[in-house]
């Protein structure tokens, strides 16, 4: 970070304390990624991936959505890097990505809603 002159001098002696401030662009990351929580039926979607790898017929029954619709959330949700998805034969099969940031928002979703991981292989706190 440039060296900063501050208008006011309050006497905190800030101008060094943010020298390790992240850039613009890794808080525009951030923002990109927390879009993604803008609807509650994709969080839904997100946090069923982060517990299965399932196909979009599968998911659209499990959430109650027509394939449409699903499949509107998933292209938000894979283009931020939330999900992967891989092809077998006809079908293509989604589930989370093992990212960082895919294991932190699924972390903070639980502990908003306070649900519980229906299986050991989730992310735990």
């Amino acid at each position: 970070m440039e060296e900063r002159c501050l208008p006011h001098n309050h006497g905190q002696k800030i101008e060094h304390g943010f020298d390790h401030m992240p850039k613009e662009e890794d808080f525009q990351t951030v923002a990109d990624i927390f879009k993604q929580l803008c609807d509650g039926k994709r969080i839904r979607v997100f946090w069923l991936l982060c517990h299965c790898e399932e196909c979009v017929i599968n998911l659209a029954s499990l959430v109650g959505m027509s394939s449409p619709a699903l499949s509107h959330h998933l292209r938000q949700l894979k283009s931020s890097g939330l999900i992967v998805s891989r092809r077998e034969g006809k079908e293509v099969y989604y589930r989370a990505a093992d990212t960082q940031q895919a294991r932190m928002l699924h972390l903070m979703i639980e502990k908003m809603v306070e649900i519980s991981c229906p299986n050991d292989t989730a992310v735990k706190a």
